[in-house]
């Protein structure tokens, strides 16, 4: 399940996100919120490249707290780079989602996640302890 909802958020709703605010345009935003998902050409730099339950968030470089604020600076510029900002930005949203389904599954196996503060501090909030 938790691959479904994965893929559904970094591909699915993009399409949503396109067609519900930019629906004159809604073809080509949505090109443009799926091209960002280039932004995992980072984990090619990871040894290794895959491993089941790494937590993206803070692990690799384009997917540090820094780059985020990059991605969020982005949104004040005009299209296409807002654009952009907005599927970088919920890129980030959807793999931290992610980290925190596997942390809800298996606490033990996120002890080593550089973003560990983050996902008990949002667990926390959520209730999810």
């Amino acid at each position: 399940m938790e691959g479904i909802i994965h893929y559904f958020l970094h591909f699915g709703f993009p399409l949503i996100i396109a067609y519900v605010f930019f629906r004159n345009d809604w073809i080509k935003v949505y090109l443009i919120l799926i091209a960002t998902m280039l932004v995992d050409l980072d984990h090619l730099l990871a040894n290794p490249i895959f491993q089941a339950n790494r937590c993206s968030i803070q692990y690799h470089p384009l997917h540090t707290y820094y780059a985020v604020i990059v991605y969020a600076m982005l949104l004040f510029f005009r299209r296409p780079i807002n654009i952009i900002g907005i599927g970088l930005l919920w890129h980030m949203v959807t793999d931290f989602i992610d980290c925190l389904i596997m942390y809800n599954y298996c606490r033990t196996c996120m002890d080593d996640a550089p973003a560990m503060e983050l996902l008990r501090w949002i667990s926390n909030i959520l209730g999810v302890n």
